[in-house]
C-alpha cells in the first residue's frame, strides 16, 4: 500500500491571528508519523506540525461526541487550517 507524504503548503494568504494562536498552543514533536484512516485504510506520513494538529482535531472530536465541549469554533478552525496547509492529507484522513 502506498503511503501519501505531503509537505506543508504555503497558504495564499497569511494565517489569521486565530490560526496562529491555535498552532502556538499545540505540542509539536520532533518526528513525523504515519497516520491511518480507520475507515478507508489509507495511510499518510504527516510532518510533526500536521501530527499535532491532527491529534488536536481527533481529540476535540472525541470531546464533542461525549458532550464535554459544545463550542465547535476552535474545532472548525483547526479543520480548516489542516485543509489549508495539507489539503491532500486532509482529504485522505479527515474528509
Amino acid at each position: 500500500m502506498t503511503i501519501l507524504a505531503e509537505k506543508e503548503n504555503a497558504p495564499k494568504k497569511p494565517l489569521t491571528k486565530t490560526e496562529q494562536n491555535l498552532i502556538s498552543e499545540l505540542r509539536i514533536g520532533d518526528t513525523p508519523a504515519i497516520v491511518r484512516n480507520p475507515y478507508s485504510g489509507e495511510q499518510v506520513m504527516l510532518e510533526p506540525k500536521a501530527v499535532a494538529l491532527y491529534d488536536f482535531i481527533k481529540g476535540y472530536e472525541a470531546l464533542l461526541q461525549t458532550g464535554k465541549v459544545s463550542n465547535i469554533k476552535k474545532f472548525d478552525t483547526a479543520r480548516y487550517l489542516f485543509h489549508k496547509l495539507w489539503p491532500n492529507s486532509y482529504m485522505a484522513l479527515l474528509d
